[in-house]
């Protein structure tokens, strides 16, 4: 029997990803940092999905010379997270009031893109059927998705 576990994206700066992901409706439902290996790792989950459905956000801490940490580009061997959210027009909107673009804005009142802090493509899905709305029925692309 195989069974789900996780996605692990690995992120320069994992407050700015978990307050991202949180916007979404995503909760940190644990932690680890290893001293030795020099990593954090967080996991998080929408509530009550913890063990289900969980990213784990994985922060190799700066090299202890001081010198600059890792950082990160997206490739295109990895697609996209989807989750699926209530009310889609609520989520773009609380995401652009804290200054995320809204890459491909759900203009059909169903489906929608943004990216994390580090380039990560999230597919948001309106859960049920919403009506297209202003000002997202006629906003356009915004970079790639």
């Amino acid at each position: 029997m195989t069974k789900y576990l996780h996605t692990m994206i690995r992120v320069a700066d994992p407050d700015a990803t978990v307050d991202f992901f949180k916007l979404i409706g995503l909760e940190e439902v644990r932690r680890f940092d290893s001293e030795q290996g020099r990593f954090t790792l967080i996991f998080l989950a929408p509530p009550g999905q913890e063990g289900i459905a969980e990213v784990e956000l994985t922060y190799n801490w700066p090299p202890e010379d001081g010198g600059e940490g890792e950082q990160y580009s997206g490739g295109r061997n990895f697609g996209h997270l989807a989750y699926r959210v209530d009310n889609i027009y609520e989520t773009c909107q609380r995401l652009m009031d804290a200054g995320v673009t809204i890459n491909r804005p759900p203009r059909d009142g169903h489906m929608a893109f943004v990216r994390t802090p580090d380039g990560i493509s999230i597919e948001l899905l309106q859960e049920g059927y919403l009506e297209p709305q202003e000002p997202w029925a006629s906003m356009e692309n915004t970079g790639s998705w």
